[in-house]
């Protein structure tokens, strides 16, 4: 399989993040490296999205402070980025709403990509001035009328980085080399691209209890999308999608990351980390990354038992 026919991903974390832990970026971390070693994914992106601030959740900081956070865990990241989204609505958004919204975003910029290659997209570029006709955005009087594989590929990575907020190079995403052989031109359809919900096995659980999840959404969020489960505390996921109707009916869409590391709670737990920081536990450092502990110390966040 070639770099240009395997499935191109982008991994959606939905969660309080309160605070982000090293275990959360951990995950997209084992992730991206099974997915790559199945060969048949090559990995784009990552989006943290934190859950609004009417989620209700006892102990949940404002937004403000967990999107800053956040962009602080990733800082060093290539590929990994905060998206504000979800926190800037007016409301609490079900995940099956902020996947539906990524999706439709990276359609809308990425346009002629994820359209037929008889019919490109002509709705703007987010950021295009709305006054002037709209052109299709593969459209360079350098580039052929069918776009080479290295073409396609660096605008995914110019959208991805329109969408989110740190703006990384997107060189950093153009992962075939634009003076190579490319040989013959590849068409449109030919690209596919999905945006994968990346979760633990704890919220894999979740949809086993009755009641708490849309059955609608539940099959849109692993029918259409899919999701990438990164097991925590060896947690057997075999039996947890046995429990459930719709994760056996949609078992292939549900990818497991295999790997020889075992992936503790406390490590991505962000309520450990709460409690270490109000205990005054010298292994927060174990939990929070350097920047991190120093904002939530500069912001007097976490300092009682009610947050």
């Amino acid at each position: 399989m070639t770099e240009t026919t395997k499935t191109h991903v982008i991994l959606l974390a939905c969660g309080s993040f309160n605070p982000i832990t090293k275990g959360h970026i951990q995950m997209f971390e084992r992730a991206r490296d099974y997915l790559h070693k199945t060969g048949r994914f090559i990995v784009i992106g990552g989006i943290v999205s934190p859950v609004h601030d009417s989620y209700g959740k006892q102990g949940l900081v404002s937004s403000r402070h967990r999107l800053i956070m956040c962009q602080l865990a990733v800082q060093n990241s290539d590929w990994i980025r905060v998206d504000p989204w979800e926190c800037y609505q007016d409301t609490w958004q079900t995940t099956c709403s902020v996947l539906e919204h990524h999706r439709d975003l990276m359609k809308r910029v990425t346009g002629c990509i994820l359209s037929n290659v008889n019919t490109p997209s002509m709705t703007p570029v987010i950021g295009q001035p709305q006054n002037e006709t709209p052109q299709p955005i593969y459209q360079n009087n350098n580039v052929p009328a069918k776009p080479t594989a290295a073409k396609i590929l660096g605008k995914v990575g110019e959208s991805l980085s329109r969408i989110c907020c740190v703006r990384p190079p997107v060189e950093r995403f153009t992962f075939v080399d634009e003076n190579a052989n490319l040989g013959t031109v590849m068409r449109y359809e030919e690209i596919e691209l999905r945006i994968l919900l990346l979760c633990g096995s704890d919220l894999l659980e979740s949809f086993c209890i009755p009641g708490l999840w849309n059955e609608a959404d539940m099959e849109v969020i692993v029918g259409d999308f899919g999701i990438v489960v990164v097991p925590r505390d060896a947690a057997d996921t075999d039996r947890i999608m046995n429990h459930s109707s719709i994760l056996r009916k949609y078992k292939n869409n549900i990818m497991v990351v295999k790997d020889d590391i075992n992936h503790p709670m406390s490590v991505v737990s962000s309520t450990k980390s709460r409690l270490a920081l109000q205990h005054g536990d010298g292994h927060v450092v174990d939990y929070l990354s350097q920047p991190v502990i120093d904002y939530i110390l500069k912001s007097q966040l976490y300092i009682n038992a009610s947050g």
